[in-house]
């Protein structure tokens, strides 16, 4: 198995900063791709961002680009989600995500396991 834990979520003003940590532990794979998803009340789960193995390769969804950027800690097993310029439609609890397949991935359905998921609140 496989534990995610993540950490970094709170209240951020409009137009403010916060960053999200994911540690990754337990089972380990000799590669895997790491993204971030949210939703928020009342919506279906989306995809954020996502990063390959190597940390190389990155993708995002258009409402978050050039705003929020994922990144890969030196150890591989933690993923970072800096998010600048927040909106309020930002809000939403935010969920780290592991699939031992390679590549890129950007549907919650490649994804194995799942973090708790933890709240950003965007609000002045």
């Amino acid at each position: 198995q496989v534990q995610l834990v993540e950490s970094g979520g709170g209240l951020a003003q409009p137009g403010g900063s916060l960053r999200l940590s994911c540690a990754a532990s337990g089972r380990t794979f000799n590669t895997f791709a790491m993204g971030w998803f949210r939703q928020a009340p009342g919506k279906e789960r989306e995809f954020v961002a996502a990063i390959s193995f190597g940390g190389t390769t990155t993708d995002y969804t258009n409402s978050v680009k050039g705003r929020f950027t994922i990144s890969k800690g030196n150890a591989k097993n933690t993923v970072y989600l800096q998010m600048n310029s927040l909106k309020p439609e930002d809000t939403a609890v935010y969920y780290c995500a592991v699939t031992p397949r390679g590549g890129l991935r950007i549907e919650d359905s490649d994804y194995d396991y799942w973090g708790q998921g933890t709240q950003v609140t965007v609000s002045s």
